[in-house]
C-alpha cells in the first residue's frame, strides 16, 4: 500500500525514531511502513491520521489498481 509517511514525517523534521516514539512503535515498524513492506492495523492508521492532522485517505492508497 503507497503512503505519504515519510513525506509527512519528514515535513514535521521528525526522525523515524521520533515518530516511532510518538506512536508507541519501533523504528523498525515506522522503517518497513515508509517502505511499504507493512500495512497498518486499523488502530495504528488511526494513531497515524490522528497525529498528522489528516483522513486516513490522504495518508494511505490502497492502489486497488
Amino acid at each position: 500500500m503507497n503512503n505519504r509517511i515519510q513525506e509527512l514525517r519528514q515535513r514535521n523534521n521528525w526522525s523515524q525514531a521520533e515518530l516511532a516514539a510518538r506512536l508507541q512503535v519501533s523504528r523498525q515498524t515506522i522503517n518497513a511502513l515508509e517502505r511499504g513492506r507493512y500495512d497498518p492495523s486499523l488502530p495504528l492508521s488511526f494513531r497515524l491520521a490522528r497525529l498528522f492532522g489528516l483522513p486516513i485517505e490522504e495518508i494511505f492508497d490502497p492502489d486497488l489498481d
